[in-house]
């Protein structure tokens, strides 16, 4: 229960953060100010795609600055807009880790908790036959508390299986959509990146 809070609270939290950072990010870029886009990027320590953000405009400002105190002869092969993609693409891995911590856990019990319940269920049916063939006969008293137990059994597995279930997707779906934010804004900041280096 604690880490299924602990998740919807973590990605409220990146959500909340990456709406606010969004809605100036743009704009700084757009009018090439990358160093406001960074200012703004460090102040949402909570939003992945902030960290996307900061992550590229670090690699590309490193980039820019050996580009101009070496002077572009000395540069070589060195690729800008390959640096700032490599630079993006590690720090998408290291978010979209983060955002999945717990959930193999959840998962695990969405998955184990039915059979666990099943197997509850099994052995309360096998006690009731057991029941019966000590007893020699098979009216409800006898058979009746044991079918009780291994019903209470599937109920038990059900009841854990079905909030895992339910709070796993969701999770999954949240991480999908942080995910995409995280893509759509690497491509927006590339094209910029690009475009800054054609003309």
């Amino acid at each position: 229960m604690f880490r299924v809070v602990e998740r919807v609270l973590t990605y409220r939290k990146a959500s909340d953060q990456t709406i606010s950072f969004v809605l100036g990010l743009r704009e700084h870029l757009k009018s090439g100010s990358m160093d406001k886009a960074h200012k703004a990027a460090g102040t949402f320590s909570e939003s992945p795609v902030a960290k996307v953000v900061a992550a590229g405009i670090h690699a590309y400002q490193t980039g820019e600055t050996a580009k101009h105190s070496k002077g572009p002869a000395d540069i070589g092969d060195f690729d800008i807009v390959d640096s700032v993609n490599r630079a993006v693409d590690r720090v998408k891995e290291r978010e979209g880790s983060t955002l999945r911590k717990g959930l193999a856990g959840l998962g695990t019990v969405a998955t184990i908790t039915p059979f666990i319940g099943l197997f509850g269920t099994v052995i309360g049916i096998m006690t009731a036959f057991q029941s019966i063939s000590d007893k020699g006969n098979a009216t409800l008293d006898t058979v009746g508390p044991h079918i009780a137990e291994a019903l209470f059994a599937t109920a038990i597995g059900l009841v854990a299986a079905v909030p895992a279930v339910m709070a796993y997707n969701y999770f999954v779906r949240r991480i999908r959509v942080l995910r995409s934010e995280m893509d759509t804004f690497e491509q927006d900041y590339l094209n910029i990146i690009k475009r800054h280096f054609l003309h």
